[in-house]
């Protein structure tokens, strides 16, 4: 099993190194589970700040890429309290309009969005 993973995190790293050096920032949104008419999502800024789209409780605040990884860092805001978090992502594809993320050994898509 880890051999795999380490088979797939090399062919990873050979996409995205490929990949004509996609740019990672801007808008990048998903359909909301169970609701496919809305969607959510973050937006990255050149300066590494980053924010939420459409998440009132997960506020995003920076991002930095390291290598194969994009860190989101933010605030989880609900019931009286705040606590900060930092997600890691393995970047699996960039494209000029759809980013492949895994979380969690969960694969995700996200479709470039002009709105902000």
């Amino acid at each position: 099993m880890n051999l795999i993973k380490s088979i797939s995190l090399m062919i990873s790293i050979v996409i995205l190194t490929a990949c004509n050096k996609a740019n990672i920032e801007g808008s990048w949104v998903e359909p909301v589970p169970g609701m496919p008419e809305m969607q959510q999502g973050f937006t990255l800024e050149k300066n590494g700040k980053a924010t939420s789209i459409n998440m009132a409780t997960l506020q995003y605040q920076s991002w930095k890429q390291e290598g194969n990884l994009l860190i989101l860092s933010g605030q989880s805001i609900g019931n009286h309290q705040t606590i900060s978090f930092s997600d890691t992502l393995i970047l699996e594809k960039i494209t000029p309009e759809s980013l492949i993320v895994i979380q969690n050994e969960v694969g995700r898509k996200y479709l470039r969005s002009e709105k902000q």
